[in-house]
C-alpha cells in the first residue's frame, strides 16, 4: 500500500516481518526471480511495474536516487536501462506512476510532493531510450503537485489525475490524453474536490467495479497534520464526469465538505481517521464495503466496515477489541502502525475477510458474517505471494519488506511482483548516522 495515498490497486505494501530463517530463505531462493539493480534501502517509496505483451517495465530510484527505467522481454534475465533526469530526495511521498497509452507510448510522472510537476514521455512507442522531459501536460495549475495517478476509462483512454495544492488546502484534477493526437486536455473543468483553501480531500480510488460504478472514497483533511482527518466519505460514477451519491443524488462540483449526503461516517478531527487507514472492498453480491479504523470510546484503534443498505450507512460496531492507540499526529510520511488491505470475499460462502497489519498486534486478517458484520475469527494474513518472500534477509536492524503488484496484463495464471526492502519512513527526513546499504530490487514469477 502507498505510504500516504491509495496505496492503492496502486499498492507499495510495507510488511513489519522478522528475519528469516534458513528454511524460508531457501524456500525463497526456489521462485522464480530476476535481479533488477540496486536501490536504496534508507526510506521507502513507491515503484511501478507494468506488464505489456511480451515487455515488461520498471521504473524506480536507483542506487543513487535517480528515476531509472528498465525493460526487458519476458523470461529474459538481461534488463535494458534508461536513467531520467530527476533525482529523490528523502520524500517517501515521492512514489513514481507510469502507464502506457492505447498507441503504445509510456507515460511517467512522480518524484513529487508539493512541488513543480515532472512528467515524461516517450517519443517512440515502447522505447525507453526515447524518454523526453516535458513537465506539463495542460501548462497551468502545475506549479504545486503531488500523487500522480494513470487510469483508464472503460473506452480504455488515459486518464492521469493528482492533487494541485498543499496538504490541508488543495484539490484533485484530472486529465484526459487524446492518444491519436498525443494530447492531454481537462477531463473535467472543475476540480473533482475542493477544500475552499481550508482543507483537501484524501482519497483512495477511483475504483471501477464490476457494477459499471467508478467508486471513491476520501476523508477531508483541514491541515497538514494528519491528525485534523475527518468525515469518512463516498462518491460514484460511470464516465468519471458526472458524480453522485450511493442513492443515487446527482453531485455538483467540485465536491465540498458541505455536500453531506456524501458522508459515510461523519467522525470528527482527532477521531482516529487517517487517509492511509481507508480501503474501498466489494462483497459477494459486489456492493461497496469500506473498511477502515477510528478511535472507540476508550480513545482506542479499532477496525470497522460499512455497506450502505436501506437507504443508509450500516456501521459496524468494533470488530477488534484492541488496547492500543495509534496516536499518529504531525506533519510528513508518518511511521505504519496499522495498515489495512480492502475487505473481500472469503473462500467460505456467506463470510468477508478483512486483513491488517499491526505494530503490536501482527499481521492477520479479521473474518465476518457477510450479512450482519459479526466477527467470526482472527486468522493468519494470507499474502498474494508465497509468505517466505515476506520475510526479511537484511541483518540491519529496523528493516522492512516492500512490495509493489504489477499493473500491467500478465500472462495467465502468472503474478509478477516487485520486492525490495528498506527502512521505515522517516518523516521525510535523512537519517542520521549509518544508513543500511543498498537493496537489491528484485522481480518475482509467482504461479
Amino acid at each position: 500500500m502507498r505510504i500516504n495515498r491509495p496505496f492503492f490497486p496502486f499498492v507499495l505494501m510495507l510488511f513489519l516481518m522478522l528475519p528469516a530463517g534458513a528454511q524460508a530463505q531457501q524456500r525463497a531462493n526456489k521462485i522464480p526471480f530476476c535481479n533488477i539493480a540496486p536501490v536504496p534501502s534508507g526510506f521507502p517509496v513507491g515503484f511501478s511495474l507494468l506488464t505489456h505483451k511480451d515487455k515488461q517495465y520498471v521504473a524506480f530510484y536507483d542506487s543513487s536516487q535517480q528515476i531509472t527505467v528498465a525493460s526487458r522481454k519476458l523470461n529474459s534475465q538481461q534488463w535494458d536501462f534508461q536513467k531520467l533526469d530527476s533525482k529523490v530526495g528523502w520524500d517517501s511521498h515521492n512514489y513514481l506512476s507510469m502507464a502506457i497509452d492505447k498507441r503504445g507510448y509510456i507515460h511517467l510522472s512522480g518524484n513529487m510532493h508539493s512541488s513543480p510537476f515532472i512528467y515524461f514521455k516517450t517519443a517512440k512507442p515502447l522505447d525507453i531510450h526515447s524518454f523526453q522531459k516535458l513537465n506539463t501536460m495542460i501548462g497551468k495549475e502545475e506549479d504545486v503537485t503531488t500523487y500522480p495517478e494513470f487510469i483508464t476509462n472503460p473506452k480504455g483512454e488515459l486518464i492521469f489525475h493528482y492533487r494541485y495544492g498543499r496538504s490541508g488546502n488543495g484539490y484533485e484534477v484530472y486529465n484526459i490524453l487524446d492518444a491519436q493526437a498525443q494530447k492531454w486536455s481537462r477531463l473535467l473543468d472543475k476540480p473533482l474536490t475542493d477544500g475552499k483553501n481550508l482543507r483537501n480531500a484524501y482519497m483512495q480510488g477511483p475504483v471501477l467495479g464490476k457494477d459499471g460504478y467508478y467508486h471513491l472514497i476520501w476523508v477531508w483533511r483541514d491541515s497538514p497534520d494528519c491528525s485534523t482527518n475527518h468525515s469518512l466519505s463516498y462518491a460514484r460514477s460511470k464516465d468519471l464526469l458526472h458524480w453522485e451519491s450511493i442513492r443515487g443524488e446527482g453531485v455538483d462540483l467540485p465536491i465540498t465538505v458541505e455536500q453531506k449526503q456524501l458522508v459515510v461516517d461523519a467522525t470528527p478531527v482527532k477521531g482516529g481517521l487517517i487517509n492511509i487507514g481507508i480501503k474501498i472492498g466489494f462483497d459477494s453480491k459486489n456492493r461497496v464495503v469500506i473498511g477502515y479504523h477510528k478511535y472507540d470510546d476508550k480513545g482506542n484503534t479499532q477496525l470497522h466496515l460499512a455497506r450502505f443498505e436501506n437507504q443508509s450507512w450500516n456501521i459496524s460496531k468494533p470488530l477488534t477489541q484492541w488496547d492500543y492507540r495509534w496516536d499518529f499526529k504531525g506533519m510528513g510520511t508518518v511511521v505504519n502502525e496499522l495498515l489495512i488491505e480492502s475487505p473481500k470475499p472469503s473462500t467460505q460462502k456467506g463470510q468477508l475477510v478483512f486483513g491488517f497489519h499491526h505494530t503490536k498486534y501482527g499481521n492477520g486478517e479479521l473474518v465476518v458474517n457477510e450479512t450482519t458484520f459479526e466477527p467470526m475469527e482472527t486468522r493468519a494474513f494470507e499474502t498474494p505471494f508465497p509468505p517466505e518472500l515476506g520475510k526479511v534477509e537484511s541483518t540491519f536492524p529496523g528493516m522492512l519488506v516492500n512490495t509493489q503488484m504489477d499493473k500491467g496484463i500478465s500472462p495467465k495464471g502468472v503474478l509478477y511482483m516487485l520486492r525490495w526492502e528498506t527502512l521505515s519512513p522517516n518523516r521525510d527526513q535523512k537519517r542520521e548516522g549509518a544508513l543500511p546499504p543498498a537493496s537489491m530490487l528484485r522481480l518475482y514469477e509467482i504461479k
